[in-house]
């Protein structure tokens, strides 16, 4: 099959590698539009969308009237569009049309390790079941497993969500909370994160999945992620700004909390971590404060 991938930093390039390897004729573009303009190959069957989300309208819309209707189109970036709160397929199905081809390839994958040929599993949804099979499919092989879901906005969400939580999980290991902090964070992140999905139309299980839980804990325990790396800095007393630049990377999450924050608000949906995550990056509250302020809040029932 012929593939184009969208977004040559670390996760497209990885992602071209593996479907170089499953025997794929695949290109790695940039998703700078006015390069990729120049070089989107028409005749891609599938194209793989590794781009960060302040881009992805722009590059969708630029594939209008160029790509033909029946190409499958795959996000693997994870975030969620601010200034409209859309997940990113619907950015995709607003712009290219036809959200039957639209597929979601996420779960815990740090491109370091599927570089080293690491065992890796991912989830691909889409509301077509073919589409997702196709995904699978193409991708799969013995050392990337990929399983299947129609869940599309619960894989999404997870895979945008969990960003904001590794932002949280880092600020508590910079300030030097400790394991149990983190493990807090982590398990009524998740309440949060399931809360949200539900309101929008994902499912449950798919929370308690590789696109959600086990995402959510790689993404809050591994030296490879940036958004933890960002909460470690800003843990440590440096500003959000500062903190982000000094990871040299794009921080996904940092714009997925401003995202979430308006979601939370628009739908009335309690969503405290994530809101108190957002006082930091943008309100520039402190996070020893915040934390108390976590604490003490009313006594609750888990469920």
């Amino acid at each position: 099959m012929d593939i184009a991938v969208i977004g040559s930093g670390a996760w497209g390039t990885t992602l071209a590698g593996v479907l170089r390897n499953n025997g794929h004729k695949t290109a790695l573009l940039s998703s700078r539009t006015e390069i990729l303009a120049k070089t989107l190959p028409v005749s891609a069957r599938m194209l793989v969308f590794a781009c960060a989300s302040i881009a992805f309208r722009e590059v969708a819309s630029l594939l209008r009237g160029v790509i033909q209707d029946d190409v499958i189109l795959v996000n693997c970036s994870k975030g969620i569009e601010i200034s409209t709160g859309d997940r990113l397929s619907r950015v995709l199905a607003e712009e290219l049309g036809n959200e039957e081809r639209i597929a979601v390839l996420t779960g815990p994958s740090h491109a370091e390790e599927v570089k080293l040929g690491l065992p890796t599993g991912l989830l691909a949804a889409s509301v077509n079941i073919a589409t997702a099979e196709a995904v699978q499919e193409t991708f799969m092989n013995e050392m990337f497993r990929v399983y299947t879901s129609s869940d599309i906005i619960g894989a999404e969400l997870c895979g945008a969500l969990k960003n904001v939580i590794a932002i949280g999980v880092g600020i508590s290991d910079g300030l030097g909370y400790g394991d149990n902090t983190a493990a807090m964070l982590m398990t009524r992140g998740l309440a949060e994160m399931s809360r949200l999905g539900e309101k929008l139309g994902g499912t449950r299980d798919t929370f308690a999945g590789l696109a959600g839980v086990g995402d959510l804990i790689v993404t809050c325990t591994s030296e490879h992620s940036r958004n933890r790396r960002a909460g470690i800095n800003i843990g440590r007393g440096l500003s959000p700004k500062t903190a982000v630049s000094e990871v040299s990377e794009f921080v996904e999450g940092v714009y997925t909390a401003a995202a979430v924050h308006k979601l939370a608000q628009s739908l009335d949906t309690e969503m405290p971590i994530c809101s108190a995550i957002y006082s930091i990056l943008y309100e520039g509250r402190d996070p020893s404060q915040t934390t108390r302020e976590l604490m003490t809040r009313e006594r609750k029932n888990e469920n």
